[in-house]
């Protein structure tokens, strides 16, 4: 049995539609300061479109009767609800929307937006899921590059002004203008954003309670997959940009980034076009930084 038409908004998408607020409220102002490529992909999102629809005889996809879990306005999407690979229902359209906000943001990853959740979704996930068009795939994939480029930027937790991270390999970040508000010297986490505790330099966290890497928590405890007679885990981060791609499970081993614009091996994780291998790279316990040239 296939999930049905959502029927009137429920208490619990109402307070959720504060994420998504942003959406309808965008001025004059906002939209001539936004970033020609996100300035796209917002004027995109803003036009008419037909609902996107699964298709319910889909075996890859897994229904489920509940409600949309991304549609933050409550716009009752009338699709089937499918599970994501962190176990939240969404429609297609919900989705595409989701990440259009998160892309918006200045983000190039694509998080879960549910409270409590912050499980990565892999590039190829989001494509699938989302039914990206061909056209909101370039849109995307030129968003994304856009945002990565600008990545190294964020706001202070204590004063909310933009520092850049200048040690890529280093989450302890300096604030100045905070160092000379409190008389004092002030660090913050790049990663949670608090505060920094415990010592330095340290690449993986703090000693905040919670501080993780999501996107090392999903290589970790991705499953595996066969690819080519080799087990693999079935997501990676690109060697040379560290974004996380889902493999579908058929084709070549050989995948194409989008983001950096670069080959690799999924099996064993060679940066090369033309390959050949027979033994799998161990699973990622880390997220290589993009060396940008």
């Amino acid at each position: 049995t296939f999930a049905p038409a959502p029927s009137t908004p429920t208490g619990k998408k109402a307070a959720r539609r504060r994420h998504c607020a942003r959406l309808n409220a965008l001025d004059n102002t906002d939209l001539f300061a936004l970033h020609q490529a996100q300035l796209e992909l917002f004027r995109h999102n803003l036009r008419v479109r037909e609902e996107k629809h699964y298709d319910p005889n889909d075996p890859t996809l897994k229904f489920v009767e509940t409600e949309d879990e991304l549609d933050f306005l409550c716009e009752g999407f009338t699709s089937h609800r499918a599970l994501m690979s962190c176990g939240h229902a969404v429609t297609p359209t919900s989705l595409t929307n989701w990440c259009l906000k998160l892309l918006d943001d200045g983000e190039s990853r694509f998080v879960c937006g549910q409270t409590g959740c912050n499980v990565e979704w892999s590039y190829e996930e989001v494509c699938k899921m989302a039914l990206l068009t061909p056209e909101e795939k370039k849109l995307f994939e030129k968003a994304m590059k856009s945002n990565a480029a600008r990545a190294n930027t964020r706001p202070c937790p204590g004063c909310e002004s933009p520092v850049v991270r200048t040690d890529v390999f280093n989450l302890r970040v300096h604030c100045s203008v905070c160092s000379v508000n409190r008389s004092g010297s002030y660090d913050f986490c790049w990663q949670c954003l608090r505060e920094w505790k415990g010592p330095d330099p340290r690449s993986d966290r703090c000693d905040n309670d919670g501080c993780c890497n999501q996107s090392v928590k999903t290589l970790q405890t991705c499953p595996e997959m066969l690819l080519e007679d080799v087990k693999c885990p079935s997501i990676r981060a690109c060697p040379t940009c560290g974004i996380l791609q889902q493999h579908d499970k058929g084709g070549c081993k050989n995948v194409y980034c989008p983001r950096c614009r670069k080959y690799f091996c999924f099996v064993c994780l060679s940066v090369t076009q033309l390959h050949q291998c027979s033994v799998a790279a161990p699973r990622q316990t880390s997220v290589p930084v993009w060396q940008k040239k």
